[in-house]
């Protein structure tokens, strides 16, 4: 790392692959396994129904019949792909693969002898490729390329990745300095383009990443968003160059796919130009634009932002690949800066923002997630523009990516998962990880930990921003004083580590009422339900009788803590009374549609007398 960058606060830490953590705890495994039995077979049935999938064979001239869709329905198969892919690393799959491999040599026979590969421009444009920035052309092979290294990664078959590389060539010899300008209307190939660097080792593709990301601003633009006075540059972040952004602006997927891009560019590079831009549009997006459940992105006008404080709740538009697009900002931020509020993020979409996006039967999907609703939002089983579903179906299998990193001084953890993971320190030294834990329902972790070989080195345990007391033991010795303190979001436990240590890490975990800042007009006077980092909601069928927007919660109530087994897949409920003295309960936020319609709110109207009392 540079002196330049170390100034700049970078850490850097590695992350670690999902491949390398395996999980047994009973939120997540119950989930990866409906995933892999319904969510992708669902999908993959969906593309091939709509033609998403026939448009490659027709592209290759396999078969005679006209594009069916819209022009960026190739990134769904893609992104499905790359579920698979990740799928088959978790567990190998003879059927799930020959179905794959099927579908791979469509999209080979659809590449053009130059590398270009957007079954649109084939079929209904051939004359009109690269001439209109919002067509999605890179975007969808961004989505290529990175089913493609995950594809490889899991099976070792160099086919797609082939086909990623020629397309990358192509965008190589087509687009830099000296050739065409290029401004994507929707981001997402640099993120690509540096993962396929990363997986080749070729580092054109890196610096062609970066070169597209200085082309925003600058007056390249040209398309469909440009020429549409509501929305201009500012929808795909092309007002600005990038290293002086102040403020998230436009589309909510596309910005974070900039955000993640921009972070990625810092790590492969290690040129800190974009820190500041970084940390100050971090700071305007979660401190003034950000849902409690960690939605973002309030209008259904530009899927994205308006104005500061602005929230609805009944009109939220919340993209469910907002809050996934989220994590992967989020996650760089915390590996680049190495503090855990970015982890808090991640942890805030997963249980709540993301995971509301998919039905527990895991084959009906919200596209929008609003914060309340009198009764008519539910999820369906796909979208004419489905790229929420197929984003969820590779992001699941892929969580565990998030739950360590490594750095110089030893180990991460980041999130809390029960399960067990092997971990090569930076000296060669081998560590196993075992967690046992029943978050998000209880905050007690126990980590053991067990080394190839016995030495020193530091375990960081994150202690989430919603946390208000904890006690950690090392050992089997309680920490205090200097050893037991908090910086930048972590306990720091550097010890000699030998095999079959533990820590025993107890994070309070009470029942909490939220209030918004007095900005945000929509929740003036109301309060939201968090216990851990799961927000809760009331439902209309858990209140018969009620209306929406009756019920009243006062601050001197008290909720009962109860797991019910028998309820949404097993949940943790919180019951009392409430405003009037009626019995009330609240379920989780992602758990809400999941029985019969009805009335659903994450912001309640605190009883008027209780509003004096704010503490």
């Amino acid at each position: 790392m540079t002196t330049t960058a170390k100034q700049a606060g970078l850490v850097n830490w590695d992350g670690v692959s999902f491949t390398k953590v395996k999980m047994t705890d009973h939120f997540w495994r119950p989930r990866l396994e409906v995933l892999n039995k319904i969510t992708l077979p669902s999908c993959l049935e969906k593309c091939e129904e709509t033609g998403r999938i026939a448009n490659f064979a027709k592209a290759g001239g396999l078969i005679e019949g006209e594009f069916e869709g819209i022009y960026f329905n190739d990134s769904d198969v893609y992104k499905v792909l790359e579920g698979v892919a990740y799928s088959l690393m978790l567990e190998r799959d003879e059927g799930l693969e020959g179905e794959a491999d099927r579908i791979i040599d469509l999209i080979a026979a659809a590449q053009e002898p130059d590398g270009y590969l957007c079954t649109y421009y084939t079929l209904v444009a051939p004359d009109d490729k690269w001439t209109d920035m919002e067509k999605h052309e890179m975007y969808n092979g961004g989505h290529l390329i990175e089913a493609a290294v995950a594809y490889f990664d899991a099976t070792g078959k160099r086919k797609l990745l082939d086909v990623a590389c020629r397309l990358a060539d192509h965008y190589d010899q087509t687009f830099g300095p000296g050739k065409r300008h290029w401004v994507e209307g929707h981001q997402e190939v640099e993120l690509a383009l540096i993962k396929l660097y990363r997986a080749t080792g070729e580092e054109r593709y890196w610096k062609l990443a970066c070169w597209l990301l200085e082309e925003r601003g600058h007056g390249h633009g040209v398309g469909a968003i440009w020429d549409k006075p509501e929305w201009g540059p500012a929808y795909c972040q092309d007002d600005v160059p990038v290293r002086e952004i102040k403020k998230v602006t436009g589309h909510a997927v596309r910005a974070m796919y900039l955000y993640s891009a921009m972070a990625d560019a810092v790590h492969v590079s290690g040129d800190p130009a974009y820190v500041d831009a970084l940390q100050r549009v971090w700071a305007h997006t979660v401190e003034r634009n950000m849902y409690v459940t960690g939605g973002i992105g309030p209008s259904h006008h530009n899927e994205g932002f308006t104005h500061d404080y602005d929230l609805p709740n009944e009109s939220a538009y919340c993209e469910t690949c907002a809050a996934i697009a989220m994590v992967f900002w989020n996650h760089r931020m915390n590996l680049l800066f190495g503090d855990g509020k970015y982890a808090d993020v991640v942890e805030r979409e997963m249980y709540n923002g993301v995971l509301a996006g998919i039905a527990l039967s895991g084959d009906r999907f919200f596209y929008v997630n609003p914060l309340a609703s009198e009764g008519h939002h539910h999820r369906v089983p796909w979208f004419d523009t489905s790229c929420c579903p197929t984003n969820l179906a590779r992001f699941l299998p892929s969580i565990g990516q998030y739950v360590y990193a490594r750095t110089d001084q030893g180990l991460v953890v980041n999130q809390y998962m029960q399960g067990e993971a092997e971990i090569a320190l930076k000296n060669g030294n081998r560590v196993t990880l075992k967690q046992q834990t029943s978050y998000p329902w209880s905050g007690t972790v126990q980590l053991e930990v067990s080394p190839e070989r016995s030495g020193v080195f530091t375990i960081q345990m994150r202690v989430p921003g919603w946390c208000r007391g904890y006690r950690v033991q090392a050992g089997g010795e309680w920490l205090s004083g200097v050893e037991a303190l908090v910086e930048r979001g972590y306990l720091s436990i550097e010890r000699h580590w030998a095999a079959g240590d533990t820590i025993l890490l107890e994070l309070d975990m009470p029942v909490q009422l939220n209030r918004a800042k007095q900005e945000v007009e929509a929740d003036r006077g109301r309060v939201a339900v968090q216990r851990g980092p799961v927000v809760y909601c009331i439902e209309q069928g858990d209140h018969p009788g009620l209306k929406y927007d009756e019920i009243t919660w006062s601050a001197f109530g008290n909720l009962r803590v109860e797991y019910r087994e028998d309820l949404l897949g097993g949940v943790t409920t919180l019951e009392g009374k409430d405003g009037n003295g009626r019995p009330c309960r609240f379920i989780p936020y992602y758990a809400w549609d999941n029985r019969e319609p009805g009335f659903m709110q994450v912001w309640i109207r605190e009883k008027e007398e209780d509003q004096l009392y704010k503490f």
